[in-house]
């Protein structure tokens, strides 16, 4: 249709004065426009201030300020290409209106509906707008609309270098007709982008079509499998709503039957739980999620892809999402290893930063960490001192020299006057468990084993005091020192259970990148959707949404 209409107005449209009259008088209203501006001010025009005054003005003094998207007082196809480009960032989960959607319509509109009345100015004035969304739609795309440091999102990864130059490139797009091209090139490098993005689409397809009514559904208690309750037809419907199940005669519509039973478990795979078919809190908020919902999911990950840089291709990568509780080993982007993974409760968060593994260390010893010290171990110990001797830990100086917990008058001691530290003895109690993987960074944070595997067939891993426990460290191991023939599976286990700390450094240092991703796409097309058990999304979907001034 847009290239319909393209063609369809160059024939139309025509002007009374010359074409290089009328672009030498639009070129003059350009300048007079820009120029009359300070330097250090943005440009307001239309009551409206534009996005970026100096790349403008740049861009436009590289042309002699000829206008960009018309051609002899004509709308040329790059412009119809612009007002696409802009609608469709809806489904880069960003907001049409921030990049002048509003008033370019009325400029079309007027155009169309009567040419002759169409002025020098206002052509001027829709060129520079067009130009304007062009800038700013680019910066958001590359870099994201949000600055995730003003977001409370504690994403500490380091950023896309902003320098785009977008003059350069925006000149290019238009004398080769290649805004489309020039605008896509600026998404995130990761596969997944463009797959989510058709996924917002999707489900605003639904949302607009279906138009659904969708109530919240509640149970007292958890239903399983052969169970009966009135609600139970209502969760057929939403199952067959999203595909989960197909269309079926239930004999019992308030009946828990073997057909349901296998809806449920697919939607919790989807969302990540346990497929146990059980119904309770996990999988009624996942079956609460109303295309609406999922929509600003969706456009909430796609911004914090943005926010990646995209020097995240790397040979060899340890990722790790802390809503999916999971850590992929990957090499050459194929996934040489998955594992479940334990991640910090909600008050202790698991923070989003890179790092590089250097190091690994078999049978650690565990030097607890202040906060664990000042509120989990030094209360355990004022209640029963025989705490420290049932966990093995050991109370020393800082230098080294061991203090005996007896000689300690515990009634005085709080966390700020605690002279000394805490050590764990290696062993299967140990709470990092039998190794270690070192990647140093500010957090102190690690990747590490755990004496409680028991914890990984939970739906909510969110149990550790900040750090990532892993449910395959022997598996990990093996693949971080494939190259070392020594270390075999044999001599990485005996070594893990030797009671003396041993550390291996490796070879190379291998990047380590901890993320939040509350959904993706997956390379089958297929949509993964995980709770946001840190609470981050609704913030920066509020900020992501509202309208720029």
């Amino acid at each position: 249709m847009k290239n319909q209409n393209c063609l369809l107005f160059f024939i139309l449209i025509s002007f009374q004065v010359s074409g290089q009259e009328w672009q030498e008088s639009v070129s003059f209203e350009i300048r007079n426009t820009l120029e009359n501006q300070f330097l250090d001010e943005r440009v307001i025009l239309q009551q409206i201030p534009l996005y970026s005054s100096e790349t403008m003005l740049r861009f436009y003094t590289n042309r002699a300020f000829d206008p960009a998207w018309f051609e002899q007082g004509k709308l040329t196809c790059n412009a119809y290409e612009m007002r696409y480009q802009i609608q469709q960032s809806f489904f880069d989960g960003l907001v049409p209106e921030d990049y002048h959607l509003g008033i370019i319509n009325d400029y079309f509109e007027t155009l169309e509906k009567d040419q002759d009345e169409y002025t020098v100015k206002q052509q001027a004035n829709l060129d520079i707008f067009l130009t304007d969304a062009y800038i700013m739609l680019s910066t958001h795309l590359f870099t994201g609309k949000l600055n995730p440091d003003e977001m409370a999102a504690n994403w500490n990864i380091q950023r896309k270098n902003s320098n785009l130059l977008i003059d350069p490139r925006l000149e290019e797009a238009i004398q080769g007709n290649k805004i489309k091209t020039s605008l896509q090139e600026l998404w995130p490098s990761f596969r997944i982008y463009p797959r989510m993005r058709e996924s917002l689409r999707e489900f605003h397809e639904i949302n607009k079509k279906e138009k659904p009514k969708w109530n919240k559904l509640t149970v007292e208690k958890s239903l399983k499998p052969g169970e009966r309750n009135p609600i139970l037809h209502q969760i057929r419907e939403r199952l067959i709503f999203w595909g989960d199940l197909e269309p079926y005669e239930a004999p019992d519509l308030n009946q828990y039957d073997s057909i349901l039973l296998s809806g449920v478990q697919r939607l919790q795979v989807r969302n990540g739980l346990l497929p146990d078919g059980v119904l309770g809190a996990g999988t009624l908020e996942a079956l609460n999620k109303s295309p609406q919902d999922l929509m600003g999911q969706v456009a909430v990950n796609l911004e914090r892809l943005r926010w990646l840089p995209d020097s995240l291709k790397f040979d060899k990568l340890i990722l790790v999402n802390i809503a999916n509780f999971q850590m992929d080993y990957l090499k050459d982007r194929d996934t040489l290893l998955t594992s479940n993974a334990i991640v910090g409760k909600d008050y202790r968060a698991t923070p989003v930063f890179d790092a590089r593994m250097s190091y690994l260390v078999f049978s650690p010893t565990w030097t607890v960490p202040p906060t664990i010290l000042a509120n989990d171990v030094i209360p355990a110990v004022k209640r029963d001192l025989g705490y420290l001797a049932a966990k093995k830990m050991r109370i020393l100086t800082h230098s080294g020299v061991e203090v005996d917990p007896k000689s300690i008058d515990w009634s005085k001691i709080t966390a700020r006057n605690f002279p000394y530290m805490v050590r764990q003895d290696p062993g299967q109690q140990n709470s990092l468990g039998l190794v270690k993987f070192m990647f140093p960074n500010k957090y102190n944070v690690y990747i590490h084993d755990t004496p409680t595997r028991s914890l990984f067939s939970r739906d909510n891993r969110a149990l550790s005091s900040g750090c990532i426990r892993i449910e395959k460290p022997i598996e990990f191991a093996k693949l971080l020192l494939e190259e070392f023939p020594q270390w075999d599976e044999e001599a990485i286990k005996k070594a893990m259970n030797s009671g003396k700390e041993r550390t291996v450094n490796l070879k190379e240092s291998i990047p380590v990148v901890i993320l939040y991703l509350t959904f993706w796409t997956d390379g089958k097309n297929e949509m993964h959707v995980r709770n946001d058990l840190y609470k981050r999304d609704g913030r920066i979907l509020a900020e992501l949404y509202k309208t720029r001034n």
